[in-house]
């Protein structure tokens, strides 16, 4: 089994996890939150963590609770990725249920997507991001130059999304806010292809329409549309799982079945190193290119 995880972070750094916990830096803020794949000990001491803490959230609910704030640090920051070849910028903001914006570890798929869709020939490329959140994929895809669509159930996050592509100096996504499902459906009737696509899928959702989303129960009917609409000649996809418990193993018999061109598979698990050692996986991951 493979691992990856992203090399050009410069403005975020994972200090350390532990006890259902972890301890990042995002630019000048440094935050404690939940964590429920740390299930062993933290390698720093608790007294280590206080001090570095800027901003902690507390669980209130299942999927819900506050940040507590008592240095005053501002409550929306912006963040950088950049690379030799591309620059993304992030508005970063901290929301009721634990996230701020962006989840580091996909910038082992941002690069992968901006250097495949350079190599697309012939033509502009087309690149699809389903369940999209603000939209790390999307500009890295625009910045390659690509025709880019981004699909979303979430009107919040769309406009999140479109605030990041303007702060990186990008412009002409297209934004859709649908059920992900749906789309793709619509978009094999139509016949459109694209050269590149991810998919987040989360392990359970709701759609525009409160469509309902199961990860296990959906997840092989929406691969075999998308078979249909990765353009025959050139392309690549990833695929990107964060769900407790799911095997790796799954997720690539899931590619080997539906995409039978896919010779060159990358599968396995996204991790963050943290300063203090130890590695969070963060998902599990399966990619490959065809005719690129």
């Amino acid at each position: 089994m493979q691992t990856f995880t992203p090399v050009n972070w410069h403005d975020y750094e994972l200090l350390d996890c532990g006890n259902f916990e972890k301890l990042e830096q995002f630019g000048p803020v440094i935050l404690r939150r939940p964590e429920p794949q740390a299930l062993w000990d933290k390698v720093w001491d608790e007294l280590e963590w206080k001090k570095a803490t800027d901003i902690t959230f507390k669980q209130k609910g299942s999927h819900s609770g506050e940040w507590l704030n008592p240095k005053k640090k501002s409550t929306k920051w912006p963040l950088v990725y950049q690379t030799k070849e591309f620059k993304l910028a992030f508005n970063l903001s901290l929301t009721s249920f634990k996230h701020v914006g962006i989840f580091p570890e996909q910038a082992a798929n941002w690069d992968y997507i901006f250097e495949n869709l350079k190599k697309v020939k012939g033509e502009q490329p087309r690149f699809l991001n389903l369940f999209a959140y603000t939209g790390g994929a999307s500009i890295a895809a625009k910045a390659a130059g690509a025709d880019v669509t981004h699909v979303d159930s979430v009107k919040q996050v769309i406009s999140w999304s479109k605030e990041n592509m303007e702060a990186s100096k990008l412009d002409n996504i297209r934004w859709i806010v649908e059920d992900a499902m749906k789309f793709v459906k619509r978009e094999v009737k139509r016949g459109k292809t694209y050269h590149g696509i991810i998919l987040d899928p989360p392990a359970y959702g709701i759609g525009t329409n409160n469509e309902r989303w199961q990860l296990e129960d959906s997840i092989n009917e929406l691969l075999k549309d998308i078979a249909l609409i990765l353009d025959p000649k050139q392309h690549f996809l990833i695929l990107n799982v964060y769900s407790l418990g799911l095997s790796a193993l799954l997720v690539q018999n899931l590619v080997e079945r539906n995409f039978k061109e896919a010779k060159d598979m990358e599968n396995g698990e996204l991790y963050l190193q943290a300063r203090s050692g130890i590695k969070l996986p963060l998902g599990i991951l399966s990619r490959y290119t065809f005719g690129l």
